[in-house]
């Protein structure tokens, strides 16, 4: 069986093709065997020599065996090799001392059981029919050359060009055959083809000539082939074994090449509305596809199985190449792979199974895949299983697979191992990145690249903004665990309304974002109603039911003022509408107005440090007087910015702009500065009062901070307790376990820490016991209404006594009138803050008032103080 032949059964016809060969072949056998009987019939003799067809056949049947099992590739150059095979050395043998019948049996005798051996019945007809014109053609030329010649030659010219005449046609019919199954070579290629043919042809057979002249000629001839045929055998295994080593090493690299290649196409999000999950699903699937063609083709097996779990929260998949597996094993089945006796194997090491030598479980395992034997390896991640590898039936020898076999399946699995933990740790760390941990949906990196094709593709993209109301309040109140509980619900929900083919993803907190494509207006007002009414349902969280509302913001592409705008520039626009979202008015669609204040927002944020450096920022000071002596005994500092082109700025627009963009240290250093040069000069002028700086939640997290408050301390010489650090009850509760280490430290230097808004929240109580604090400021809600509702009198009264008895200084803000501050006096409050005392001045103003509205009167401690008068 010619090497042509085996490629032509090794490709992949299309059905059209595939009727086309098939003809082809039919024709080829009729007419070998038409032609095998006429020159059978042009050469019969009178009768066969039974002698030499009893010792002459095998022995010829051996050799065509021989010749088949060890042909020898050679690499010429790269991307280059031929493929010597020895057939015709036992046909030219065969031409010089066998009848036609003898040789034509041999031959197909030897043909058809290396079919068998290697399982290649696809093209039995094609291979048949060959077999029978080869020995036709070889014997009808070898015949016309001797009847030519007349005796005048060698006698052994007509086997000569005989046997030259078989590979010729074997190339011949070869390409004909692939040229129907259409993988048709070209010209140049075909030509050196039959040419590298002719020259294995012409070595082959001068080697067998000169062999059987050297046995029949020379004395003791025999055994000098024998020992030339050791010598050759000896150099073909060596030679055949580094072979199979640089084929083994080129299998290694390209197995590892492919499985890296195949984790490429996770470079983007993929799942639920990342829109490329399923195309690079498909192609992933192609890669590991190949992979297992590879190593089928490296072991010569007859199938490989390749068992796969890429993500550990799927179930494993099954590749099979080569021979189909039967049914039964076919589906992905977890119960039936949890059964099988090669899927269970512990390790990682190679196991060589054959029917009949392992137990009944084994042999059971190999039935059902109706296999003879296996090569079976786990592919494992330290304990983790992986996948399973296995070859089944060895094609191309006549012994079954081998320790060469087992040494590289056991390296192509370690390597595989590596590659494939390597692969899915790369895959986990892709969707890490465009993932939200919490909730699984996108993150925004990943709502960026999943949006990025479909928007360019769609006439119309809308980008929806969903913010969840009450959020904060819940993870104060019941701890952080229960407001996750909230979002993944609420997440859960959004991915029910939505759909999953929708890109969705959680932003921040409760804020979550998608896109949706070429929808009418209408369209879009009702997806956004459904949106809110789904999150507005009441959130079952422990054993409470929280009631929770949304706010829902839109921006469209065709309202947008930028060219060709991406997602982030339609959500800076869905985030200025749900800005303008209110309790009567929940659902806004973003209008061009509206970057007007997107605009405002955007050039304070970029001109707030040139504003500080420009003196455009500035602090004021309001008095705190103590009760009920009227003793000024400091202030609090509060920024103010007066804007070239906007005016005064007030400080609930600017500064959640400031600390939103990380410019927070750099305003809270500033106020910081400026209320230590003022302690120094009251200090200069023998005043003790001290002044009070707001802080930052995101300064609350700064380690570095309480550093920067050590050196500014000495820099303006002002003893610590005349500085106080003011934080909002929510800020110290979004994060204390961050929070607290900062401000112990702070308290330690002697930094006195105030909670400012204390009532508001829902954790101080628990926690105030915790929190190294030396003050509590009463809202002045509850303060401003003390003199129409009797519950806010009884809260404030109750924070006075709860801080008191605690060792809390109590400071009361937005006194207003003469009546809240006696009832204030009468509950035993420390300290007073508001309107009624002085609104925030300036420092000249400041300075002002305190010579106006104090006079100076020796204290306890001999020092200066200033008391206020009527």
């Amino acid at each position: 069986m010619s090497d042509h032949a085996s490629a032509a059964a090794s490709s992949t016809p299309t059905r059209s093709t595939n009727r086309a060969f098939s003809a082809f072949a039919v024709l080829l056998l009729i007419a070998g065997v038409a032609a095998a009987y006429a020159v059978g019939d042009w050469l019969r003799e009178d009768a066969l020599d039974l002698d030499r067809l009893f010792w002459v056949g095998p022995l010829l049947v051996v050799g065509f065996l021989l010749a088949e099992q060890l042909a020898i590739n050679v690499d010429v150059r790269s991307g280059d090799a031929w493929t010597i095979s020895f057939t015709e050395i036992p046909l030219v043998l065969g031409l010089l001392v066998a009848p036609f019948e003898v040789v034509l049996a041999a031959h197909v005798v030897a043909g058809v059981g290396t079919l068998l051996a290697r399982r290649v019945l696809d093209r039995a007809v094609y291979n048949a029919g060959l077999m029978f014109m080869e020995i036709a053609v070889a014997f009808a030329v070898a015949k016309s050359v001797e009847d030519f010649l007349g005796g005048r030659g060698p006698m052994w010219a007509g086997a000569f060009v005989g046997t030259i005449a078989v590979p010729l046609l074997a190339s011949l019919l070869g390409l004909t055959a692939l040229r129907l199954l259409g993988n048709g070579m070209r010209v140049g290629p075909s030509v050196r083809l039959v040419l590298q043919t002719l020259v294995v042809a012409l070595l082959n057979t001068s080697a067998g000539l000169v062999g059987y002249e050297i046995a029949t000629r020379a004395p003791w001839g025999g055994l000098l082939i024998l020992l030339v045929f050791a010598g050759i055998t000896a150099i073909y295994l060596a030679y055949s074994a580094l072979l199979r080593e640089q084929r083994d090493l080129e299998a290694l690299g390209e197995v590892s090449l492919r499985v890296a290649r195949s984790g490429r196409h996770a470079t983007g999000p993929r799942g639920p509305g990342s829109g490329n999950a399923v195309d690079d699903g498909r192609a992933e699937d192609d890669e590991w596809q190949s992979i297992a063609e590879r190593i089928r083709d490296q072991l010569d097996a007859g199938r490989v199985v390749l068992r796969l779990r890429t993500d550990p929260q799927t179930p494993m998949r099954t590749l099979v190449v080569g021979e189909p597996l039967p049914p039964g094993l076919r589906r992905e089945d977890p119960r039936l792979l949890r059964e099988d006796a090669l899927l269970q194997l512990p390790g990682t090491e190679v196991r060589y199974f054959r029917v009949g030598e392992g137990g009944d479980d084994v042999t059971d395992a190999l039935g059902r895949r109706e296999a003879q034997e296996a090569l079976v390896v786990p592919l494992r991640a330290g304990t983790q299983l992986l996948g399973v590898v296995e070859a089944h039936d060895r094609l191309s020898r006549w012994r079954g697979f081998g320790k060469a076999d087992i040494q590289l399946l056991r390296t192509l699995a370690s390597h595989l191992s590596t590659a494939v933990d390597n692969r899915r740790l790369l895959a986990r760390l892709r969707h890490d990145a465009y993932h939200d941990p919490l909730t699984g949906l996108l993150n925004r990196p990943g709502l960026r690249e999943a949006t990025g094709e479909p928007m360019r593709q769609a006439d119309l993209a809308v980008v929806v903004r969903v913010d969840l109301d009450v959020l904060s309040t819940v993870s104060d109140a019941l701890g952080q665990v229960w407001g996750n509980q909230m979002l993944v619900t609420a997440g859960r929900r959004l991915r029910d309304e939505l759909g999953p083919e929708v890109p969705l993803a959680r932003l921040e907190g409760g804020s979550f974002a998608a896109l949706l494509l070429d929808r009418t207006a209408e369209r879009i007002e009702e997806i956004a109603e459904r949106l809110r009414n789904a999150l507005s349902v009441p959130y079952p969280v422990e054993r409470f039911t929280v009631e929770a509302s949304a706010v829902v913001g839109w921006a469209s592409t065709a309202d947008c003022e930028v060219e060709d705008p991406d997602a982030d520039a339609l959500l800076q626009r869905a985030d200025v509408a749900v800005s303008a979202t209110n309790e009567n008015n929940p659902l806004r669609a973003y209008a061009p107005s509206m970057g007007q204040m997107f605009l405002r927002r955007f050039q304070l944020v970029t001109q707030f440090r040139s504003a500080v450096e420009n003196g455009q920022i500035s602090v004021h000071y309001q008095p705190k007087v103590a009760l009920p002596s009227r003793q000024v005994v400091g202030a609090e500092a509060l920024v103010r910015w007066k804007h070239p082109e906007f005016g005064r700025v007030d400080p609930d627009e600017f500064v959640p702009a400031v600390e939103a963009t990380g410019l927070v240290d750099v305003l809270t250093d500033f106020v910081m500065d400026k209320a230590m040069e003022r302690v120094r000069l009251w200090l200069d002028r023998d005043l003790r009062m001290s002044v009070a700086v707001n802080l930052s939640v995101r300064t609350l997290a700064d380690e570095e901070f309480p550093d920067r408050v050590g050196r500014a301390l000495v820099r303006h010489g002002v003893p610590p307790e005349l500085l106080t650090f003011e934080l909002t009850e929510s800020g110290v509760m979004a994060d204390p376990e961050r929070a607290l280490p900062v401000l112990r430290r702070l308290h330690t230097m002697g930094v006195v820490l105030a909670v400012d808004d204390f009532g508001t929240g829902y954790s101080s109580l628990a926690y105030l016991r915790q929190l190294p604090v030396d003050e509590v400021k009463i809202d002045k809600s509850f303060v401003l209404g003390m003199g129409t509702d009797l519950g806010d009198m009884a809260v404030v009264r109750s924070i006075v006594e709860l801080g008191h008895s605690l060792g809390l200084t109590v400071v009361a803000e937005g006194v207003e009138d003469d009546a809240a501050r006696d009832q204030l006096v009468g509950m035993g409050c420390d300290v007073a803050q508001g309107y009624l005392i002085s609104r925030p001045l300036s420092e000249d103003r400041f300075e002002a008032w305190l010579r106006a509205r104090t006079v100076q009167v020796r204290g306890a401690r001999d020092e200066t103080v200033l008391t206020l008068v009527h």
